[in-house]
């Protein structure tokens, strides 16, 4: 009986991206998980359970996030050979910047006969907003790979069956065929694959979609603007599995959790884990900016675990949000937004971009200046205005003939690929690089702990998460989303449009790599532990207060130039300012007023 059994063997493969010299963007350990990973691990072995291409075959998996670990290309290929190529490669959630590295693997893959699929947000976005195939995907269908868009649950069971019966289609296109999410395999990676994540985290989605308009944004485009969510009962089970394994850690990865339907029953099923069962979980959240006017929403969640939120504040002036259609974002709600979770004890990053029209070198650094004086935030990490295919930006760019980059590989939210407005292309990179420096001067490096003493959040673990978001930048020159422990070069993963260094020439540079990154970053390092333990010692230290930490006598006036900088910020405030004239008219006359939020 078992010599009659058959194999069908499944690679997963989450691809990395090219750095600017052409090599594998890899570590001894990464940061961020893969929720993409995840769920397609999940659904592969519910098709594995239910025998989904027969009871005499056996589906066997292999993962690998390319971040972490190195693709053995030539190994897989011949575990492939030895099955007589009874399998699938495929290449999952691949993005845009991570496109070349996928293709330059499966064009190695099918030089040998194997069948390869790539899924993924740049197929998706693509395929969803551009009226006919980009270059890049007619080669790929040219090569006989095949292009997955939209989501794989109910339909990778058929993908596989085509796949083993040799027949598999050059395009599957399900973006107007998403599936809701209850009753779906639940996303799940065996701990051998998790170890590899700094920290041991995992990565899970509770929903899905995003009910925002944002214009650079891929998400609505790709997961929709419909919403989705997994239940509760889900969520206990899928942490209940991974906790049974010892991963304690996670990542959710709902571009907006606080939109979540379900949240509140999520957030009370973790608090009961917590507190009733004593088992110990552990949260990082995204949320949006006005998630703490949701009633017990910042509490709850910090009940449940959760350490870090993720917060889209994207930038402070009025006429760049209203521009990007990123309307929900109100400045004059920031401060009150991140005290909440200040007081709730949970690390706030925020992403903040660069580019947008009215930007320039001189107004990108006075922002970043109000923002630390002004706004309670801990870590700010940077992005250049992208138009990601899959986006507003991107689709209206194209239908105009507006002049992008055809290297896939700078769409990674740190190049300039299209031309702006009122900066050239070197002064717009040249701020994006300084703003990192700009942002974690010694001296509100120090500001940001004084801050979190005062708090009552522990400062060991906010001056590690700031060395790790400034060293990422300054030292191994990759945003912290790519970033990890210790940087890995393999000579012989280049781009394949790059020649393949000879051995001294590789030895030199990995030798300047190491003495431009290690001690300058344990130096830096050190610094952070000795500003640390000077407020640790300050004898006043939980007293600390200052501008962005205090309540303002009148909160949209003239004290922060917040509302004053910009014609448009000035104009907000001025509307605020009269809403809340008219509130305190109302309440003092007992007229019940329409919330702010429920109104706008």
């Amino acid at each position: 009986m078992a010599e009659n059994r058959k194999r069908f063997l499944i690679e997963l493969i989450k691809p990395s991206h090219y750095d600017d010299d052409g090599y594998v963007i890899q570590w001894w350990r990464g940061f961020i998980p893969s929720n993409s990973l995840s769920a397609l691990y999940g659904i592969v072995v519910d098709a594995r359970e239910a025998r989904a291409l027969g009871q005499d075959v056996d589906i066997e998996i292999e993962a690998r996030d390319e971040t972490n670990a190195t693709i053995p290309i030539r190994r897989i290929i011949r575990r492939f050979k030895s099955n007589r190529n009874a399998g699938l490669v495929c290449f999952v959630g691949v993005q845009t910047n991570q496109f070349p590295r996928a293709m330059d693997m499966a064009r190695e893959f099918r030089a040998a006969g194997l069948k390869v699929v790539i899924g993924g947000f740049h197929v998706s976005g693509s395929l969803a907003m551009l009226p006919e195939l980009t270059p890049e995907l007619h080669e790929a269908v040219e090569l006989g790979i095949t292009l997955f868009a939209g989501e794989a649950e109910n339909h990778f069971g058929d993908l596989l069956r085509a796949a083993y019966e040799d027949r598999l289609g050059p395009i599957y296109n399900f973006m107007s065929d998403l599936p809701e999410l209850g009753q779906q395999p639940l996303p799940f990676m065996p701990r051998r694959y998790v170890r590899r994540y700094a920290g041991a985290m995992g990565c899970f989605d509770a929903g899905r979609g995003c009910p925002f308009s944002c214009s650079f944004c891929t998400i609505i485009n790709v997961q929709g603007r419909k919403s989705r969510f997994r239940s509760a009962d889900d969520i206990e089970q899928l942490i209940r599995r991974n906790l049974a394994q010892g991963t304690k850690s996670f990542f959710i990865s709902d571009d907006d959790f606080a939109r979540n339907h379900n949240w509140e029953q999520i957030l009370d099923r973790i608090i009961a884990l917590r507190s009733k069962e004593k088992l110990k979980v552990h949260l990082t959240l995204q949320v949006d900016t006005l998630a703490h006017e949701i009633p017990g929403f910042v509490k709850k969640a910090a009940l449940a675990g959760c350490k870090k939120v993720f917060i889209g504040l994207e930038n402070i002036n009025p006429g760049s949000l209203k521009s990007a259609s990123k309307g929900q974002n109100r400045i004059t709600e920031y401060r009150a937004m991140l005290q909440a979770w200040h007081n709730a004890k949970v690390i706030t990053y925020a992403g903040y971009i660069l580019g947008f029209p009215d930007d320039t070198v001189e107004s990108i650094t006075r922002d970043i200046k109000i923002i630390q004086r002004e706004l309670p935030i801990d870590l700010v990490e940077f992005f250049m205005l992208t138009p990601l295919p899959g986006s507003r930006d991107h689709q209206d760019l194209y239908r105009r003939g507006v002049e992008m980059s055809s290297d896939l590989n700078n769409y990674d939210v740190e190049h300039a690929v299209t031309a702006h407005p009122r900066m050239c292309a070197a002064e717009w990179q040249s701020i994006y690089d300084q703003a990192w420096h700009l942002y974690y001067s010694p001296d509100h490096i120090k500001t940001l702990l004084r801050r979190a003493k005062a708090s009552g959040i522990r400062s060991t673990r906010l001056a590690f998460t700031i060395f790790y978001f400034y060293a990422s930048y300054a030292f191994e020159h990759v945003h912290p989303l790519q970033s990890g422990v210790i940087r890995r070069k393999n000579r012989r993963q280049r781009r394949s449009t790059l020649p393949r260094e000879n051995l001294a020439a590789f030895f030199i540079r990995r030798v300047r790599d190491f003495l431009g990154t290690y001690p300058p970053g344990l130096r830096f390092l050190c610094r952070i532990e000795a500003l640390r333990r000077a407020v640790e010692n300050e004898p006043d230290a939980l007293d600390y207060t200052d501008l962005a930490l205090s309540p303002i006598a009148k909160e949209y006036g003239a004290e922060l130039d917040l509302f004053n900088a910009t014609p448009s910020a000035r104009q907000v405030a001025d509307r605020a300012l009269a809403r809340s004239d008219s509130r305190n008219r109302a309440d003092h006359h007992g007229v019940a007023e329409p919330s702010l939020a429920l109104r706008d």
